[in-house]
Order: C-alpha cells, then structure tokens, then sequence
C-alpha cells in the first residue's frame, strides 16, 4: 500500500495524470475505498486470481483506458499500447520508436543518421531518407 500512496501524492501533486498500479486482489476494497475518498477516477482490471491493476487519474484518461475493455495489457492493439504508454507519461520519443517496431515499419526502410547535428532538433537525431 506504500506505493499506491505513493502514487496518490504524485497524482495529486501533479506528476502524473494517470497511473498503472498492480495489486494484490485482497487489496481492492482499501485501494477503492482510498479513491473514493479522495474523489479520484479510477478503473480496476483484473490480471489474474490474485492480482489487479488499478488505473486512476484524471477523469479522461481514465476512460480511454475503459474503451480498451478488460483485455490483458499484453493483447493491447500496436495502437492501444501507444495510447495507455503516453498516457502514463512514458517519454515520447521512446513510445513513438516502440510503436514503429511493434508495427514492423522499421524493417525495410532505409534510415539515415543526420549528418549536422545542428541542422537536427535532437542530436543524432534519425531521419528518414528521400
């Protein structure tokens, strides 16, 4: 339970709009009786027979989560992953690359390391050939 405060306080200090907490099942009714209380928007899935994820945070958030249904995280659609990986504030770029090799589109297509880092918003930023 020390983490899932944890992760109330950085919700409510706004560091993060939505949050991925996994628990034990017998945890259920202290995690919804704590989020009820402090009249936060959540969604519970179960995992398995002994564990749940609990997904709370900003109202919106919340119910993209709930448009994915009860599906395991590990049968979330290529698209799906990327939406709940941005919305748990995972960095940008590095779901943006997930995504392309989840899709395969990086196979096959020809990639070329920028030659002038200043003419690049990142350095050794990648760009696409022509």
């Amino acid at each position: 339970m020390e983490i899932f405060l944890h992760h109330i306080y950085e919700y409510k200090k706004g560091l993060r709009r939505m949050v991925l907490h996994t628990a034990p099942l017998v945890q259920r009714n202290l995690i919804e009786k704590k989020l009820k209380s402090q009249d936060i928007s959540y969604l519970i899935i179960p995992v398995n027979s002994t564990k749940i994820n609990v997904f709370f945070g900003d109202p919106h958030c919340v119910n993209i989560i709930r448009t994915f249904g009860d599906v395991n995280l590990s049968q979330l659609s290529d698209e799906q992953d990327f939406i709940l990986g941005t919305l748990l504030g995972y960095d940008l770029v590095l779901q943006c690359k997930r995504y392309l090799k989840r899709k395969r589109y990086c196979e096959g297509l020809k990639i070329r390391k920028t030659a002038n880092i200043a003419q690049s918003f990142y350095p050794g930023e990648y760009k696409y050939a022509s």
